[in-house]
């Protein structure tokens, strides 16, 4: 099954796989052979960390290779879904309760994140919004009850 992911947040993967293969696998081999330098592994506090944090460097590069390998890269500015909510295209959103106007970009999972306005695919909110239009209202069951957004704009950025 392949996973959508916008070109962005494809990048940050790979710049972290990157970093993961270039820097921390090398300084976890390195003090791997330090601690295993200095005698008896059986008491050795500093070679366990060493082969726990080289244990976990192995298995987030293992992770993001198969979620590399089975993404769907978007590039939300080549998108044409003639004015659609799709993923990757940013929402204008006015909440028809307190008139507050909020702006949303919908990702990926692993890019999702509310403090710089990106909403997840499958969070309420962006399921809600998928496939509808500006001037259409989405009803959201949030945890304090229902809310409805006007889309005020749908913009591929």
């Amino acid at each position: 099954m392949t996973t959508p992911i916008t070109k962005y947040g494809a990048q940050l993967l790979k710049d972290e796989l990157h970093r993961l293969k270039t820097i921390e696998r090398p300084e976890t081999i390195t003090a791997i052979s330090e601690a295993r330098a200095q005698g008896d592994l059986s008491e050795n506090a500093e070679y366990d960390a060493a082969k726990e944090k080289q244990a976990f460097v192995e298995g987030r590069i293992m992770e993001l290779e198969s979620k590399l390998s089975n993404c769907q890269i978007i590039d939300p500015s080549e998108l044409d879904a003639e004015g659609r909510v799709v993923f990757g295209s940013t929402v204008e959103l006015e909440d028809l309760d307190s008139g507050q106007k909020v702006k949303y970009q919908i990702v990926g999972d692993d890019e999702a994140d509310l403090k710089v306005s990106k909403i997840s695919i499958s969070s309420p909110i962006a399921r809600a919004l998928i496939g509808k239009y500006a001037g259409d209202v989405a009803e959201v069951q949030a945890p304090s009850g229902k809310r409805e957004y006007e889309i005020m704009d749908v913009l591929y950025v």
